[in-house]
């Protein structure tokens, strides 16, 4: 099938209401923009454990998880970015001799190698439950994204591991840590080179550090009137919040529904 366009949706603080939840309304409207040859697709830092309910409402198959390393389309997943064991085990030794925990994550769980408070603040954030404590899952399973769980040791990390890693502080709480120049942006490429859907038109709604990249790529970028300035610069149109319709007002703006 050949497709009018691909829009990509944020969840939190985007396609999200305030409750990590997809509104009735947003979700017909995604219905529509699907039943109108338009192909919408999530990107997110989320994992595809944390989005079951946001696919079950909306009817979308097709998505970019943990900010580029897992793809999925219309059902299949195309690629997965896994972080080296060996880079894993500096970042969980930082962590150790800060008192801080790192959680793992893949298609199939979320660990954590223990509970903090910053941990339970950052869950806490979005809305999600503090996962199982598992410290050694990494040395047994695939790790596609790290969730770095400080307030405010940023440079501990990002000035030992900026070689291996990329980092986006999404919560006051975490960082989202993925493989070396992995993102938003690299994970629409490779759905678009992978699945042949060149010269389409794409769209993309934001609000955050890890949807610059996204919004840089695009041809049409639209941010939430909730997003950070960083992403209102980039964008081509900026939209009510996403507490405030903010959703359906930018589709209807692009003539999507």
């Amino acid at each position: 099938m050949t497709y009018k366009g691909l829009v990509f949706f944020d969840l939190d603080g985007t396609l999200y209401n305030e409750h990590s939840e997809v509104d009735a309304a947003v979700a017909i409207a995604l219905r529509q923009l699907r039943a109108n040859n338009y192909l919408p697709i999530i990107a997110t830092g989320r994992s595809p454990l944390e989005i079951q309910d946001a696919l079950a409402k909306t009817g979308i198959d097709s998505f970019i998880c943990l900010n580029g390393s897992f793809i999925q389309y219309e059902g299949q997943p195309v690629y997965k970015g896994t972080i080296p064991t060996p880079v894993i085990e500096k970042t969980v030794a930082i962590a150790n001799a800060a008192d801080e925990a790192i959680a793992f994550y893949n298609e199939e769980a979320i660990r954590i190698t223990a509970v903090t408070q910053p941990g339970k603040d950052a869950y806490k954030f979005v809305n999600a439950p503090v996962p199982e404590v598992d410290p050694d899952y990494y040395l047994n399973h695939p790790v596609y994204m790290m969730l770095i769980l400080t307030n405010d040791n940023d440079k501990a990390y990002t000035e030992t591991l900026s070689t291996d890693l990329t980092f986006y502080r999404n919560t006051p709480n975490s960082i989202d840590t993925v493989e070396k120049d992995c993102s938003k942006q690299t994970g629409i490429k490779e759905l678009i080179r992978s699945q042949n859907l060149t010269d389409i038109p794409t769209y993309a709604f934001g609000d955050g550090t890890n949807d610059l990249p996204m919004l840089d790529f695009v041809d049409y970028p639209t941010v939430m009137g909730n997003g950070i300035p960083e992403a209102k610069a980039k964008a081509k149109y900026i939209t009510s919040k996403n507490t405030e319709g903010g959703i359906i007002e930018g589709l209807r703006h692009w003539g999507l529904i």
